[in-house]
């Protein structure tokens, strides 16, 4: 699956949440490299008119299918598509996201907060009266960011097991995922320590927050405040990108930050374009045989979880 000519003949891809911004560009990125890409978004009317785009770019190596990572339904017949179509898949970009919060973005925009506040979580305060943190978000966040995730990959490892090159799974991450951001020692320690991590874990870590989120208790508990389901959703999707790449050991399987790239996940106040941003995520899409795995990548760099 490298740059010597093996495995290059036919690979096929899924990309998540792909109808616009990093999605959409990690689509066109792959398709480009002769890659055969299905592009799933949740609404099928945009997810038509960003494949048209495409075909009328000259990507006539993309189809579209409806995926909503809620509904397991709608999984499931992700996978019987690609089954009867093409009988296996060589590339999975989880990318689909939510911000977990209810935002007022004319407020937000007001604020002008430079990046670095932002990047560095130190406008943390200065968002509190614009950025609401509430239970029925952040529940949607978790089910989209980690346990969506999770049922989409469980879904499609049969037919990711059965690429000839071993698969490439890559999950989109964020820097709100870094460890060092959480506050609470104990809570660093669960999800960094390899050796004892399991799903049953995180599931643990998980249930803890929703506890603490529900009786108001984050900042007493040391849970990140700067967009904390967020943050704890990717911080738990990294410590799954390890366990599974521990548990499939020929495939390559890693997260990756895009960096702070302009989105509609982010208000639109990061300074990278979605090119930039769909760099890391195709790099690791394409990783040459015996490439990384199990890793956290910042962009293109190797960084600490």
């Amino acid at each position: 699956m490298g740059s010597n000519g093996k495995h290059t003949a036919e690979r096929y891809a899924v990309v998540t949440g792909a109808n616009k911004g990093i999605g959409l560009e990690t689509v066109r990125q792959l398709a480009s490299q002769g890659v055969t890409v299905v592009l799933t978004a949740r609404n099928e009317k945009r997810g038509l008119e960003a494949i048209s785009k495409l075909h009328e770019s000259g990507l006539s190596n993309v189809v579209f299918h409806q995926l909503d990572v809620l509904d397991q339904a709608s999984i499931l017949n992700l996978a019987k598509f690609i089954q009867e179509k093409f009988g296996r898949l060589d590339i999975l970009v989880n990318n689909a996201g939510a911000s977990g919060v209810v935002v007022d973005e004319e407020g937000l925009r007001a604020l002008n907060i430079d990046p670095t506040s932002w990047l560095s979580g130190k406008s943390v305060n200065l968002v509190q009266g614009v950025i609401k943190q509430t239970v029925e978000k952040a529940e949607q966040c978790l089910n989209t960011n980690y346990y969506g995730v999770k049922r989409l990959t469980e879904a499609l490892l049969p037919l990711l097991q059965l690429s000839p090159a071993g698969a490439r799974v890559v999950n989109v991450t964020s820097l709100r995922s870094e460890l060092k951001r959480i506050p609470g020692e104990h809570i660093r320690k669960e999800l960094g320590d390899i050796e004892t991590l399991t799903e049953e874990k995180v599931d643990a870590i998980l249930r803890k927050f929703r506890h603490d989120l529900e009786e108001n208790a984050l900042e007493s508990n040391e849970w990140a405040l700067m967009l904390p389901a967020y943050s704890i959703s990717k911080a738990t999707l990294n410590a799954y990108t390890r366990i599974l790449a521990k548990r499939y050991p020929y495939m390559c399987i890693n997260c990756v930050h895009p960096g702070f790239v302009k989105t509609d996940l982010n208000w639109n106040t990061g300074i990278m374009t979605v090119e930039e941003g769909a760099t890391g995520p195709v790099m690791l899409a394409l990783l040459p045989d015996g490439g990384p795995t199990g890793c956290y990548f910042d962009c293109t760099q190797v960084a600490e979880f």
